[in-house]
């Protein structure tokens, strides 16, 4: 499996309260289980900084995780920024 960061800026209009957040990202989390089930969440972080999300998943196909960031801009009101990431032994190990 290949493994993608994704990067997601929220809008300021996709919510009106801070608490409003953790309804938004259920949704989001309940349409990508649900119409990507081979992409493969690793793990999530909230950033301080130009992004407010960063999410690191496993897929074997990059349409999957594509659709999944789809999901997060339609569903999730962000911008996302999508790459694929080598794991850095393996990179050190190409070289």
């Amino acid at each position: 499996m290949a493994t993608y960061i994704i990067l997601s800026e929220l809008a300021p209009e996709a919510m009106r309260d801070p608490a409003e957040f953790r309804q938004l990202a259920d949704k989001v989390k309940a349409r990508i289980k649900e119409q990507c089930p081979n992409v493969r969440w690793k793990d999530s972080y909230a950033l301080m900084g130009r992004f407010d999300v960063i999410d690191i998943v496993e897929a074997d196909n990059p349409a999957e995780v594509e659709k999944a960031a789809m999901i997060i801009r339609c569903y999730g009101h962000a911008t996302t920024e999508t790459m694929h990431g080598t794991p850095w032994q393996d990179f050190i190990a190409s070289l």
